[in-house]
């Protein structure tokens, strides 16, 4: 049986890939499912400090899977919304939420379920030909898996409900424009590039790491008094471990510092 979800352990990274490439990578039931049991592994292992999430294939993702989703709206909406709506926002939000960085490398089609999980991942790469797109209004649904809230908060009201409102497709460049992704390299390099970044966090403290992911989440629901006392206990948390003192010590010695995340 095929695992609609690879993956595979580099070192400290996990490489998580969409593995339905005759479907284009679409999002069905199954394959969120097992998109969150390995989060559930990753979060498990203190060896695992960074997540890759890319695709097989031509696409990253195209999206959920429509057949699948008309037949659950085809009961009814109470159906559609439990197996439908509610497992994409909870997949979603479990990315944006996870206590180590999620890095998209988007090495293909984003369209739909696929361009929000881009949106709700830490930080994203888009090979040079990706392609983006939010058709769900072609087919009379608002995006559900939390397009409509996260993508004008990345890219401002207007310039996002241009794309919410018309579908059409967009290159990666625009992708950069509107800070859906970081940055963008030649196709056939996404994946090492994504590598190349993590490597970049990875030279700091896990617990910092954890730390700031979720200040910075949380945060940007809060007005900015509320944020900074978020702020402020992330670094009370932290003031106590043993890495703060390691940091602390290498720079006052011009050495690089061994964290142990403590």
């Amino acid at each position: 049986m095929t695992d609609d979800v690879l993956m595979e352990q580099r070192g400290a990274v996990a490489l998580l890939t969409f593995n339905r490439p005759e479907k284009l990578n679409a999002l069905n039931y199954a394959t969120i499912d097992r998109l969150m049991q390995h989060l559930d592994a990753v979060e498990a292992d203190p060896a695992l400090r960074a997540v890759i999430l890319t695709g097989a294939g031509q696409a990253f993702s195209a999206g959920g899977d429509i057949p699948e989703f008309a037949q659950s709206i085809a009961v009814g909406p109470d159906v559609a919304l439990r197996e439908f709506v509610q497992r994409g926002q909870a997949m979603t939000a479990r990315i944006e939420a996870f206590e180590k960085p999620v890095i998209v490398a988007v090495n293909g089609l984003a369209y739909g379920g696929g361009c929000e999980v881009t949106e709700a991942a830490h930080l994203a790469v888009a090979a040079r030909s990706a392609r983006f797109a939010k058709p769900e209004v072609a087919i009379g649904i608002p995006p559900t898996f939390g397009g409509t809230q996260r993508l004008p908060r990345l890219a401002g009201r207007k310039r996002a409900l241009e794309h919410l409102l018309t579908g059409d497709p967009f290159d990666a460049q625009r992708a950069l424009e509107i800070g859906i992704v970081n940055r963008i390299v030649p196709d056939g390099e996404v994946v090492e590039a994504a590598f190349e970044l993590a490597g970049r966090i990875l030279r700091h403290s896990p617990l910092t790491v954890a730390r700031i992911l979720s200040a910075a989440t949380r945060g940007l629901n809060m007005p900015i008094d509320e944020g900074l006392r978020v702020e402020a206990a992330a670094f009370a948390r932290m003031a106590a471990t043993r890495d703060v003192h390691e940091g602390l010590a290498a720079w006052i010695e011009r050495r690089d510092p061994v964290y142990t995340g403590e």
